[in-house]
C-alpha cells in the first residue's frame, strides 16, 4: 500500500522547516544591518550604546547575526534530506528565532545588564541550533556530516571568546573569537560549497556535464585552510599566512576549473555561486598582497565576505527556497540577475576601487553599501512572500 503524504491546506507555513524564519531573518537583517550600518559609518551617526564599539558590533553581526541565520536555515533544512528525519519546527522552530532575533535587538538598550545578557542568549541559540542539526545525524549514524555538527560547535565556542574579550575577561578575546567566527564561517561555506556547487551545476545547466572534484584537494584544502586560519589568527600578516594563501589559491583554482562550463553564465542560481567562490579565492591572493605589497588587510576580509560568503549565501537562498517552496529552479525569478549583478559591483567597489584609489576609500564603502541595500531590498521583496506562504504544490514543508 502506497504511503501518500497528505495535502496540506494551510495558507501559511513559517514555521515548518529550518529555511522559512532564517532566510527571512538573514534576508531583512541583512538589509537592516547595512542601512544602519551606513547610517553609522558613511553619515557618522553613532547609534551604538557605548559598551559596544559600533565597528565590532558591525563585524560581530556580519559573522554571527546574517551569516548564522543563513547557515541555520540551510543546515536545519538539508539535515532533513540527508537523514529523512524532520527537523524543529512549530514552537521549538519559533523559540529559535525568537532567540535569535532577541539577541539581534538587545544590543541597542543601554545598561550594565546588557551585554552579558546578551552573551548568554546569543551563545545559547548556537548551542541549541549545533545540538538540533545534530540529534537526526547521531539518529541515522551518518558520521560524515558531524563535520557541520563540528563547525557549528567552533563558532558556538568563538562566540564565547568575543564575549568574554568584550566583557574584559580574556585578553584579545575580541580579535580571537571574531576571527576564529569568521574563519569557521568560511570552512563551513567550503563544505557547504563542495558539497550542492557542482550538484547545482550538473543538474542546473541543461545539458550533459560531470563536474570535476579532486579527492587530493578535498583533503589538503581541508587542512591547509586550518592551518591558514590558526595562522592568521596568531600572527597576521605572517609570511606563513602567505605560504599558506598561495597554496590555498592553487587548490581552490583547481576546483573552480574542475567545475567550470561556459553555460553557467546563462544561469543566474549557476553564477553567482562560481563568482562568490572565485571571491574567496581573490581573497587569499589579497591576503599575499597584504603580507607582500602592505595593502590592507580589511581588502582581501571583505573579499571573502562582501563578495564571496555574501553572493554564496543569496545564491544558496535563492535556489535552495525555491526548491523547498514548490517553485520551479530551472525557471528563477529574472530580477535576480540584478540582484546578483549589484552584489557584484558593490564588491568590485568594497575591495577592487580601494587597491588603486585608497584616498576615496570612505566614497567606496558608501556606493558598496548603497548597492547591498538595493540588492537586499529587491530580494527580500522577491522572497518574503515566498518564505511565508505554503509550498505551491500543496505539500507540508
Amino acid at each position: 500500500m502506497l504511503n501518500i503524504e497528505p495535502r496540506y491546506t494551510g495558507k501559511t507555513a513559517f514555521l515548518h522547516l529550518g529555511f522559512r524564519p532564517f532566510f527571512f531573518a538573514a534576508l531583512s537583517f541583512g538589509l537592516i544591518s547595512i542601512v544602519l550600518w551606513f547610517v553609522i559609518y558613511t553619515l557618522g551617526i553613532n547609534i551604538m550604546p557605548n559598551q559596544y564599539p559600533m565597528i565590532t558590533w558591525h563585524a560581530h553581526e556580519m559573522i554571527f547575526g546574517f551569516t548564522s541565520a543563513t547557515v541555520t536555515g540551510f543546515l536545519l533544512t538539508a539535515v532533513k534530506n540527508w537523514t529523512g528525519i524532520q527537523t524543529v519546527n512549530h514552537k521549538p522552530l519559533l523559540g529559535l528565532f525568537l532567540l535569535w532575533l532577541l539577541a539581534r535587538l538587545l544590543v541597542f538598550i543601554p545598561g550594565n545588564w546588557v551585554l552579558p545578557t546578551l552573551a548568554v542568549i546569543d551563545s545559547l541559540y548556537l548551542l541549541l541550533i549545533t545540538i538540533a542539526f545534530s540529534q537526526p545525524v547521531f539518529k541515522v549514524k551518518q558520521w560524515k556530516n558531524l563535520a557541520f555538527s563540528g563547525k557549528l560547535l567552533l563558532l558556538f565556542l568563538a562566540n564565547i571568546v568575543f564575549y568574554l574579550g568584550l566583557l574584559g575577561y580574556l585578553k584579545n578575546g575580541v580579535h580571537y573569537g571574531l576571527y576564529a567566527g569568521f574563519y569557521t564561517v568560511v570552512a563551513i561555506i567550503f563544505n557547504m560549497g563542495r558539497r550542492v556547487i557542482p550538484f547545482f551545476i550538473e543538474k542546473g545547466l541543461g545539458c550533459p556535464f560531470t563536474a570535476k572534484n579532486y579527492h587530493w584537494v578535498d583533503v589538503s584544502s581541508l587542512w591547509l585552510f586550518l592551518l591558514f586560519s590558526i595562522a592568521d589568527i596568531l600572527k597576521p600578516n605572517s609570511l606563513w599566512v602567505a605560504t599558506l594563501a598561495f597554496a590555498l589559491v592553487i587548490l581552490h583554482g583547481a576546483r573552480l576549473y574542475g567545475w567550470y562550463h561556459k553555460d553557467i553564465w546563462k544561469k543566474s542560481l549557476l553564477w553567482v555561486l562560481y563568482v562568490g567562490y572565485s571571491w574567496i579565492v581573490l581573497g587569499f591572493l589579497l591576503k599575499i598582497s597584504a603580507v607582500l605589497f602592505n595593502t590592507s588587510p580589511f581588502l582581501a576580509l571583505h573579499a571573502f565576505s562582501y563578495g564571496g560568503i555574501g553572493m554564496i549565501t543569496t545564491g544558496m537562498m535563492a535556489r535552495v527556497s525555491l526548491g523547498h517552496t514548490g517553485n520551479n529552479v530551472f525557471d528563477p525569478p529574472k530580477i535576480l540577475h540584478l540582484v546578483f549583478a549589484l552584489l557584484f559591483i558593490g564588491a568590485i567597489f568594497r575591495v577592487i576601487f580601494p587597491l588603486f584609489f585608497y584616498d576615496a576609500y570612505h566614497y567606496w564603502i558608501g556606493a558598496a553599501q548603497i548597492l547591498w541595500i538595493i540588492a537586499f531590498s529587491l530580494m527580500f521583496s522577491v522572497y518574503a512572500p515566498m518564505l511565508i506562504k505554503a509550498r505551491v504544490d500543496g505539500r507540508y514543508g
